[in-house]
């Protein structure tokens, strides 16, 4: 219902316009504090709070909690573009008519997005239930992932005992480096990622260990996604 329509009748024949400037402003401000959410979680990670994106932005707390009630719902605005490139490259890789050109280079691509964007790193290493949509991508995106590697285990590239739990390993420990070298040796990733595509071809040099059991990895995720500063809500502001 619009502020027109509250009033019976339509006799309040100003209520429209005025109006307008509200949900303008509201927009404006909406899109300020995502871009500053964006600068401030690529640049300092999801552990960044509240208070540093408002006065990234220039307005107060309170602002920002009655745009974005909870982190999460922040997080799933600022990201809702990369996730759907996280999406979108799935597909890509999926049409690669090279099953291990298409597992190696879906790989590629993510550890790249990693770099490119702290906060996304960050996004992919995390669990976010209260981001429907965001959580909606991910299982999107796992699905095409569980593709590429029956596609790549079929054509005899890809070691039989990997799992899709060896990428989320393969995130955090990106996720790692790029915390400690981003700043000094931003491209340090590439090595320990291309070692880490190589040791996963076909033939296998030996047994593995048993990877982590999914309910184990799923409760990772979650914890990291539950720091002190990704609970923070609007309440008491």
């Amino acid at each position: 219902m619009t502020p027109r329509d509250q009033h019976t009748g339509g006799t309040d024949s100003t209520a429209g316009p005025a109006a307008q400037p509200l949900r303008s402003d509201a927009e404006r401000n909406r899109a300020r504090i995502i871009a500053a959410a964006r600068t401030v979680f690529s640049r300092d990670g999801l552990s960044a709070s509240m208070a540093s994106v408002a006065r990234e932005a220039g307005v107060g707390i309170a602002t920002i909690f009655r745009r974005f009630p909870t982190k999460e719902e922040l997080v799933a605005a600022v990201f809702a573009d990369r996730m759907d490139a996280y999406v979108r490259a799935t597909a890509e890789a999926l049409a690669q008519p090279d099953p291990w050109r298409g597992f190696s280079g879906y790989i590629e691509t993510v550890c790249a997005m990693q770099a490119a964007d702290r906060g996304f790193a960050d996004v992919l290493t995390m669990s976010l239930p209260g981001a429907e949509a965001l959580e909606a991508c991910r299982a999107e995106a796992y699905q095409g992932f569980l593709e590429l590697i029956a596609r790549a285990k079929d054509s005899g590239d890809l070691r039989e005992d990997f799992t899709s739990r060896d990428l989320v390993l393969l995130l955090m420990a990106n996720a790692g480096v790029l915390s400690a070298t981003g700043e000094d040796a931003p491209d340090a990733w590439r090595r320990p990622v291309a070692w880490m595509i190589q040791s996963f071809k076909a033939p296998a040099r030996g047994p593995l260990p048993d990877p982590p059991e999914d309910a184990a990895l799923y409760r990772a995720m979650r914890r990291a996604s539950l720091g002190p500063t990704s609970t923070e809500t609007g309440k008491g502001h």
